[in-house]
Order: structure tokens, then C-alpha cells, then sequence
């Protein structure tokens, strides 16, 4: 019944998140404290830094919200890309330990400990945004809904005939139409990385943008692509980036710790698909 009231609104809230927490707009609340070093967040922008802070801790800084000056110097964040010199990373890479960010959950007060950090929230902002628009729509009585965010799928409830949402996973070796096998959600955060999503090359070598925090070059690990199952879009977003840094033998680790929090499926670079147990049911491959 108020299915149009409840787009509009949350077309208005997905540009709301944007204007405060993206890096490429001088007047973000984000923007701001990669210039100032410090300050005060309103209360979404403080809690995705406290929960980016907290998925640093928990993955041993795979997911790394201060990576942000090293992808600048890929050219990520402007299309400019280029390939950075070993000296020019070296001199980066200390920027890049979101350790050094010291966060007051009661204040939101953010500063950063080395001169010279920037962060950069996009890793988790997606999923975040998802869950957002999932309370929204239960504000507004919607009850079957489907929000994509371009490698980011909220589903709420089911589809109005009762059966599940059907979402599409990606063959990372394929084009746009290629899947490697459909997934049945209710209630969940689907969301998946893969290097196919942003890359360039240069002198035949690929490089996407999927940066590990510890070397400041693109993830070459064994995954080609990692989709999240949860509950938590804010989690299943970190979770993507984060497993796919560590690559299949650590993920499976750590998913294992984990189990509660998420499913996965994996994909590795010998084509197999790799999918925990409580998820079987739901996905059919070709």
C-alpha cells in the first residue's frame, strides 16, 4: 500500500548515507576527518567506524578501513589508474593501520594517531545502507522487498507469493550473465567480492581492487570470489572483503570460529565451489 512512499524514502536515505560517508565528496562527514585528522561523527558515520574498528580486531587487520591513501595511489577512488612505484608503498603503508584510530563510543569522537591517514568506510557502507532500508521498509508495512546495491542484495521477508527471493551468484571467471548457481534467501544480506568487479591493466597484468592491507598490492590469494550469507549487512559486507584477503585455507578458519554470524560460499581458482553446510539446502548450482 505505501510501497511508493517507501521508495521514495529510501532513495532518500541510500543519497543521505552517501553525502556523509563518501570520500569523494569534499563536504562528507568522512572527507572532512581524512582532512582534519579528527572529529566528531554524527551517529551512522560513528557506528560503521566503531564496527569497521571492531571487524579489524576480529580479522587480524584484513579488513582495514585506513587502507584508503594506498588505493589512492592506485587510482582506485579517481579511475586514474596507475601502478605505484615499491618506494611510493613503502612510504603508505605505514599510514595504513586502522590501530592507530582511536574512537570514544560515547562521544563518536574519531582521531587518527599518524599524520597523513585517511579511511574510507566503503568497504562496509553497502551492507550497512541494505539493513537500513530493511528497517525502513518495515516502518513503511512493506513486508516483501528486494534492494540491490551492485554486489550488495538486502532481501526482506519473502517474495509476495510466499516463496524465497532468488539471487544469482556471479561466475567470477564469466561475463554479466554468467552464474555459478542461484541462492533462496529470506530476512538476509547477500553480498559478494571478486576481483572481476574493479580492475585495470597495464602492461598485461590484471589488477583489481581488492587491496591487501599488509603488502598494499591487490589480494592474489587463491579465491576468486566470496559471497556472504547473514542477518548483519554491515558484517557481510566487511566479511567479503575481508575473507577474500585471506584467502580459502584462512576464510574456511575462520568461518568456522564464525559460524553463527554467517555462511559463505567460495570460489577458488580451480573453479570449485566451496559452500558451509547450512546453506546447502538453499543453493542450486547449473
Amino acid at each position: 500500500e505505501n510501497a511508493e512512499a517507501a521508495v521514495d524514502a529510501a532513495q532518500a536515505e541510500i543519497e543521505r548515507l552517501d553525502a556523509l560517508l563518501s570520500t569523494g565528496d569534499a563536504d562528507s562527514e568522512i572527507a572532512k576527518l581524512n582532512v582534519d585528522g579528527s572529529g566528531e561523527l554524527s551517529e551512522d558515520a560513528g557506528y560503521l567506524t566503531e564496527r569497521a574498528l571492531e571487524l579489524y580486531q576480529e580479522t587480524d587487520g584484513a579488513f582495514d578501513i585506513a587502507i584508503y591513501p594506498v588505493m589512492e595511489a592506485w587510482g582506485f577512488p579517481t579511475q586514474n589508474f596507475q601502478v605505484p612505484s615499491q618506494e611510493t608503498l613503502d612510504q603508505l603503508l605505514p599510514l595504513t593501520d586502522a590501530g592507530n584510530i582511536s574512537c570514544d563510543k560515547e562521544t563518536r569522537k574519531i582521531s587518527f594517531g599518524v599524520e597523513g591517514m585517511k579511511i574510507d568506510l566503503g568497504g562496509i557502507a553497502k551492507g550497512y545502507t541494505g539493513q537500513k532500508l530493511a528497517e525502513l521498509f518495515q516502518e513503511y508495512g512493506v513486508s516483501s522487498a528486494l534492494v540491490s546495491l551492485g554486489g550488495n542484495i538486502q532481501a526482506i521477508g519473502t517474495k509476495p507469493d510466499g516463496s524465497s527471493w532468488k539471487v544469482g551468484i556471479r561466475d567470477p571467471k564469466g561475463g554479466q550473465q554468467d552464474y555459478i548457481g542461484v541462492l533462496f534467501v529470506e530476512n538476509q544480506a547477500v553480498v559478494t567480492s571478486g576481483g572481476y568487479e574493479r580492475y585495470f591493466e597495464e602492461d598485461g597484468e590484471t589488477y583489481i581492487h581488492i587491496i591487501n592491507p599488509r603488502t598494499g598490492y591487490p589480494a592474489d590469494g587463491d579465491l576468486l570470489s566470496v559471497t556472504i550469507v547473514s542477518r548483519d549487512g554491515t558484517l557481510a559486507d566487511g566479511m567479503s572483503t575481508a575473507l577474500y584477503i585471506m584467502g580459502y585455507e584462512k576464510a574456511c578458519q575462520f568461518w568456522r570460529q564464525h559460524r553463527e554470524e554467517f555462511n559463505v560460499i567460495l570460489v577458488t581458482d580451480d573453479g570449485k565451489i566451496h559452500i558451509s553446510e547450512n546453506l546447502k539446502e538453499n543453493f542450486q548450482t547449473e
